[in-house]
């Protein structure tokens, strides 16, 4: 567009020169605002709604934008649709900038606009796309349907109309609306709305009141009847490999010091046999006893637990509980290992939200899977784990600080949900 943007200068001094201009412009922007190429590129859940706009029953090729571009350098238009998280971020950055100019932004969805239900208690979650590129359209809505996403098109389609040779298009500048609290701001100007209505209709309601002093509404709301339906019998699930009072008693032959969760006079015998036959067996261990518990039920023929399906970890006020799920492929049956890690109080109070309160051994020689397992709890949580060959941040950035999953986990830039 740069050779054209010379076109005012070069043929208005020339009797009938503007003319020519603005055919020029006529012709160009014709051209531009019905053939706009979105990029390929879906942030969440809105971006359902945009592959949908292409199919056939919506058909936005009425509107000239069907061609969607698997290249940035093909492309005019970024649709942002769904939530932005931070780590999105840098890339979104890098695609809009490899986007050749003139190019425009339509932001499709209430979390690409705001943050949408993230906007509280999260740090994740970037509040609005413009505060990293510039957005030219809004189109709200959660998940707003195609009809409004060809309502911004209609609209950037006469944006683009008003741009000419001499008022060329240029590069906007994103703007910060990361603390901005929008519903706060939307409850203040509700409840100043509600108080002037009110102030407006007491002199009204003072006088009907005065009139019909034995008034009371006849309006009674219709109570629908809930319907009954009959109780389904649970059918019993098939059970695979050992049974849970079978694994547990093996193991409890080993280890002495298992346990399970128990409730009022229960032995851990009868919690277990009571368990239904979908149910997994949980058991608590001592820290200690960890890594031979593990090791053990991955090499005895009986337990064979040779399937790390997950690590992961629930933080309490004393105490980290953290939980290994383990199975066995070839028998079936799933064991998981419960071990309380208690919190290092030594650390001054000040500093304990960014310092690792709790360490365990390391299971990743024996199943290499736990390296990346015991690198997410590392990064959530803040648990060590010894002898780990590769211990670092997996899902934030190397200088965050923190650890988000835990209880005591702030952030300079959360905004707290109103109560």
């Amino acid at each position: 567009m740069g050779i054209i943007n010379l076109a005012p200068k070069i043929l208005d001094p020339i009797p009938g020169g503007k003319y020519v201009v603005n055919a020029i412009d006529y012709v160009v922007n014709w051209a531009r605002a019905n053939s706009i190429w979105p990029l390929t590129y879906g942030t969440s859940c809105c971006a359902i709604e945009m592959m949908s706009s292409s199919m056939a029953r919506y058909d936005i090729a009425r509107f000239g934008s069907e061609v969607f571009r698997s290249s940035p350098r093909q492309a005019d238009l970024f649709i942002l649709a769904g939530t932005i998280t931070r780590r999105m971020a840098p890339a979104i950055q890098m695609l809009w900038e490899q986007i050749p100019g003139p190019k425009y932004v339509i932001a499709m969805g209430a979390c690409t606009i705001s943050g949408g239900p993230f906007i509280y208690d999260n740090y994740s979650v970037v509040r609005g796309a413009q505060n990293l590129i510039p957005v030219d359209v809004f189109v709200p809505g959660c998940p707003p349907r195609p009809e409004a996403l060809f309502h911004g098109l209609l609209t950037l389609r006469e944006k683009i109309l008003k741009e000419t040779c001499r008022n060329p298009w240029h590069e906007g500048e994103p703007k910060d609306v990361s603390t901005m609290d929008r519903y706060r701001e939307a409850a203040k100007t509700w409840a100043a709305l509600e108080e002037m209505k009110d102030e407006q209709m007491a002199e009204a309601r003072a006088k009907f009141k005065e009139e019909n002093p034995d008034y009371k509404s006849a309006f009674k709301p219709i109570r629908v009847k809930k319907p009954d339906f009959p109780e389904v019998e649970r059918v019993p699930a098939k059970r695979f490999g050992m049974t849970q009072l079978e694994l547990f008693t093996k193991l409890r032959a080993k280890f002495p010091n298992v346990t399970v969760h128990t409730r009022g006079e229960d032995t851990p015998e009868d919690v277990v046999a009571k368990m239904p036959a979908d149910c997994p067996l949980e058991v608590m261990l001592e820290k200690e006893d960890y890594l031979n518990v593990v090791e053990f039920v991955k090499n005895d023929p009986e337990f064979k637990m040779n399937y790390l399906i997950d690590v992961t970890a629930i933080d309490y006020d004393d105490h980290f509980d953290m939980v290994t799920m383990l199975r066995s492929l070839e028998i079936g049956h799933k064991i998981f290992l419960c071990v309380q890690l208690k919190k290092d109080f030594s650390i001054d109070e000040e500093k304990r939200p960014t310092s690792l309160l709790a360490s365990v051994p390391t299971i990743s020689h024996l199943y290499p899977g736990a390296e990346i397992k015991e690198r997410e709890v590392y990064d959530m949580f803040g648990i060590k784990f010894e002898n780990h060959p590769d211990l670092r941040r997996i899902f934030l950035d190397k200088d965050f600080v923190g650890y988000p999953l835990r209880k005591d986990f702030t952030h300079p830039e959360m905004i707290r949900r109103p109560i």
